[in-house]
């Protein structure tokens, strides 16, 4: 059984490889979200690579994706899916590279998590405005 923890890392990981480049800053964003949310206070943040790899072996399968969204809605409970597209989100902005492949990603994500449009444009600002520079 994979933990609501594992769920959470596949959505961040589903977004970062939706352009096939994992960057550096997409891969220290998920990172440092494992490494100080409230949602991983028990998850070890040794495990990350292990958990985001097992991500990207479900994803080269056939039907990867949506065997991946059907994983992550199975385990996540219902008060954690908007915490899942909040943190989608920040992957998606963390390497100030917004394309439609990931823009594409979080339209799934919010479908396969029923996110209410209005909810998931107020979170989608609020991670696009944390990542903005001078």
């Amino acid at each position: 059984m994979v933990s609501h923890h594992a769920a959470l890392i596949y959505t961040m990981v589903l977004v970062s490889a939706a352009d096939r480049d994992m960057s550096d800053a997409e891969l220290r964003a998920i990172g440092e979200i494992v490494g100080y949310l409230p949602a991983f206070r028990d998850y070890d943040p040794a495990l990350l690579p292990k958990t985001s790899e097992a991500c990207a072996e479900m994803l080269d399968l056939d039907d990867g994706l949506d065997k991946a969204f059907d994983l992550i809605k199975s385990v996540l409970p219902p008060r954690l899916r908007e915490t899942a597209y909040a943190l989608a989100c920040e992957v998606a902005v963390a390497d100030g590279e917004m394309n439609q492949e990931k823009l594409r990603v979080l339209e799934l994500i919010r479908h396969r998590l029923e996110i209410d449009r209005l909810i998931a444009a107020a979170i989608e600002r609020g991670a696009t405005v944390r990542y903005r520079t001078a």
